[in-house]
């Protein structure tokens, strides 16, 4: 394969859910351990996340969301970070990511974006007019040996990476909770299909593992199939 292996890993309710409400001060991350029933086995998401692999792509919004913006800087680590990003991290979320990472390559189409303004030796923007994710895989390959990575971004994205036929593998943990509601987040957003013909576009799995977690927490892991 010309590209790098994809894993789309995420924690959501039963009802697909990726975030507990359709605002931004809504999240799982800072809203589940508030949370009686839920609370309880949250641990064990955040304890499979760490054997994940060593490059992550997130996006700039998730990230700003959950406050890189503002947080202390935190000593590197051995994972290297891709970000997806127009407008939503600030130069603080930059140098943020380039403490933390062993390589940080950021994706944007804004010619203005602030992390033209920084220089990291660990720093590296791939600039595109129109976000091509094919060529991301395909450099982050090509360029930064990047072998496989884990998908944590929102469902937008990760919808275009569906859609794209760009997902490999499927990792997620299902936290014992009902979320709803239309506008609020989930697995996979983005276009709808609206015809017969593009049932193409659909991601058909196979079943690899399901573990039954404590607390009713489940691990669903799967391959897509071409």
């Amino acid at each position: 394969m010309d590209r790098t292996i994809t894993t789309l890993f995420m924690l959501m309710s039963v009802d697909g859910k990726i975030s507990t409400g359709a605002s931004d001060n809504l999240d799982v991350d800072k809203d589940f351990p508030k949370i009686a029933g839920v609370k309880e086995g949250l641990h064990q998401y955040y304890e499979i996340e760490q054997t994940t692999d060593l490059w992550s792509l997130n996006s700039g919004r998730v990230q700003a969301k959950i406050g890189v913006n503002t947080k202390e800087m935190l000593n590197k680590t051995p994972v290297s970070f891709v970000i997806i990003d127009n407008k939503h991290l600030t130069k603080h979320g930059i140098r943020y990511f380039c403490a933390l990472s062993k390589q940080f390559v950021l994706v944007t189409s804004n010619k203005n974006h602030p992390a033209f303004e920084i220089q990291g030796d660990n720093l590296h923007i791939i600039y595109q007019n129109e976000l091509s994710l094919k060529d991301v895989l395909t450099k982050l390959k090509s360029e930064y040996s990047c072998e496989k990575i884990t998908i944590q971004t929102g469902g937008t994205l990760n919808g275009l990476f569906l859609r794209e036929k760009l997902i490999d593998y499927i990792d997620i943990v299902v936290a014992p909770v009902l979320i709803g509601g239309k506008d609020t987040s989930s697995l996979i957003d983005g276009k709808s299909l609206l015809s017969e013909s593009e049932l193409s576009q659909l991601g058909v799995l196979k079943l690899q593992e399901c573990i039954v977690l404590e607390s009713s927490y489940l691990r669903l892991r799967y391959e897509v199939i071409r």
